[in-house]
């Protein structure tokens, strides 16, 4: 089963990269993203991706990628996945020349039309605490019905429910994962809590 969920293990050292994602997957979480603010981020998707070369539901990438140029440095490193916190229609051509999913951050109409547009593959609606569920439900009323939408920033497994009867597609989840200094076995008991929380809510869409 493979859930419509993504890590964000910002500030993952490289040394981690391997236990922290193998904790991950073994949870049920198989969409994986480092974001290039963290330390050594490329060498860390170069480890992920390499691990689980072969694991075709595994997807590992990238989050705030900003420029073009990134998104050829995380597909070098062996990324699939690129996710920014904005809408820049450089950053999405580009993953989309390369074959790479692309998940940029929209907040308005405009932002995510613009997005699709430009060939997203789905959308981040961040940040999620700020747009809030009734956010989300009113840029639903608009968006192409098989537009893809995760929250991202405010989601979690306390409303999860919430989140997906305004229509939300799946998530993006940081610190309920993650955080650096955890081990892997504390990533793993918080992902398995993750898992159970986002089944009970429904699942995938």
């Amino acid at each position: 089963m493979t859930r419509k969920l993504i890590a964000i293990l910002r500030g993952l050292p490289p040394g981690d990269a391997i236990a922290v994602g193998q904790a991950l997957v073994d949870a049920g979480i198989t969409t994986i993203e480092v974001p290039l603010n963290s330390p050594e981020p490329l060498v860390s998707i170069a480890r992920l991706a390499q691990a689980f070369a072969g694991r075709g539901e595994v997807r590992i990438g990238a989050g705030t990628v900003l420029t073009a140029q990134e998104v050829a440095q995380v597909r070098a490193a062996g990324g699939r996945l690129i996710v920014s916190p904005n809408t820049d229609a450089q950053v999405i051509g580009a993953a989309v020349a390369q074959g790479l999913d692309c998940w940029p951050g929209v907040f308005t109409p405009t932002e995510a039309f613009a997005a699709l547009r430009a060939g997203a593959t789905g959308l981040k609606l961040f940040p999620g605490a700020l747009a809030g569920p009734e956010g989300l439900r009113a840029l639903r009323a608009v968006l192409p019905p098989a537009t893809q939408v995760y929250a991202v920033g405010g989601a979690g497994p306390g409303n999860f429910a919430a989140w997906r009867a305004a229509g939300a597609d799946g998530f993006g989840l940081g610190t309920a994962l993650y955080a650096p200094g955890l081990t892997a076995d504390a990533v793993a008991a918080r992902a398995r809590a993750v898992v159970v929380a986002y089944d009970a809510a429904g699942g995938p869409a």
